[in-house]
C-alpha cells in the first residue's frame, strides 16, 4: 500500500537533533557527529516506520546508530518511535541518528574511515517481479560490494526477509560479494535467537503462517574474495571468447 505524503514531515524532522539534515557533507566524519565517537558504529538499511531502530539503538547505548531510508514519509514516523522509546527509557537521545538518502547510492555517503561495524537489512523490497529489477534489491552484489567499502573487515551484516526467492538468490549474491555466511535460517522463529527484535512487518508477516528467513554474514578481507562480475561485462567476455573462438576456426 503506498504511503501517502506527509506535509509535516519535513520541517519535524528539520527540527529533529537526531535527523542528520545533510547527509551528503559527513562522509569520513560520521564518528564525530555521535556523543560518544569512539563506540561501534552500526547502520540500518531501510530503517522505514523505525520500530527495529527504537528498540535496538534504546537498548545499546553502547553503540552509535544511523538509520537509514529513502523518504521522509517513513522516516517521521521513524523519529517519533525513537522520541517514545527514549521517553520511555527516561534516556537522551544521544546515541541514534536518522536520514533520508538513496541507499543504491550510498558510495560516498559512507566512507572507509567511518568504520561501519555492522549492518542490519530487514525486510528490504524483494524486487521480484522480473530478472531485471534484481538490480535494486539492498543485497543484490553491486550493493554488497559497496558496503565493504565502509564496513570493517569481520564486520557483519544481519539480513531477515519474508520472501523465498529473494533469500535463496541471496544466499549466492553474499558468497560472490566477498561474504562468509556464518549462520542462516529458513524459520527464525522455530528457534528463535537471543538478539532476534519482531518487526512491525516480522509480525504480520508470522501471523500470515510466512517463515521469516535469516542470515549474518561477514564481510572477508581483500579485493580477491568479490568473485561477482557485473552481468554487462560478464556478457562482454563471453562475447569477447566466442569471437575468439570463431576465429580460431576460420
Amino acid at each position: 500500500m503506498r504511503m501517502r505524503f506527509k506535509p509535516y514531515a519535513h520541517d519535524e524532522l528539520m527540527a529533529a537533533d537526531f535527523h542528520v539534515h545533510e547527509p551528503l557533507i559527513w562522509g569520513g566524519k560520521w564518528h564525530a557527529q555521535y556523543a560518544r565517537p569512539e563506540q561501534p558504529f552500526v547502520l540500518e538499511l531501510g530503517c522505514g516506520k523505525g520500530g527495529f531502530l527504537s528498540q535496538l539503538a534504546c537498548a545499546h547505548p553502547e553503540n552509535n546508530y544511523l538509520g537509514i531510508d529513502i523518504t521522509d514519509k517513513v522516516l517521521i514516523l521513524a523519529k517519533r518511535k525513537i522520541e517514545a522509546a527514549y521517553t520511555e527509557a527516561g534516556r537522551p537521545i544521544d546515541n541514534v541518528k536518522i536520514m533520508s538518502t538513496d541507499i543504491e547510492r550510498i558510495k560516498g555517503v559512507l566512507t572507509a574511515e567511518d568504520t561501519v561495524s555492522r549492518i542490519y537489512i530487514n525486510f528490504c523490497n524483494p524486487w521480484s517481479k522480473n530478472a531485471s529489477s534484481n538490480k535494486h534489491r539492498l543485497t543484490y552484489p553491486r550493493q554488497l560490494i559497496q558496503y565493504r567499502e565502509f564496513l570493517k573487515d569481520g564486520g557483519e551484516i544481519y539480513f531477515k526477509t519474508d520472501d523465498d526467492d529473494l533469500f535463496r538468490d541471496s544466499l549466492e549474491y553474499f558468497p560472490a560479494s566477498g561474504y562468509e555466511i556464518t549462520w542462516k535460517t529458513f524459520d527464525l522463529h522455530e528457534n528463535e535467537p537471543e538478539w532476534n527484535i519482531r518487526t512491525e512487518h516480522e509480525g504480520m508477516f508470522t501471523e500470515m503462517g510466512i517463515k521469516i528467513k535469516a542470515l549474518i554474514a561477514k564481510k572477508l578481507p581483500g579485493d580477491a574474495a568479490v568473485t561477482w562480475i557485473e552481468p554487462k561485462v560478464l556478457k562482454k567476455m563471453k562475447a569477447a571468447e566466442e569471437a575468439a573462438a570463431a576465429a580460431k576456426e576460420e
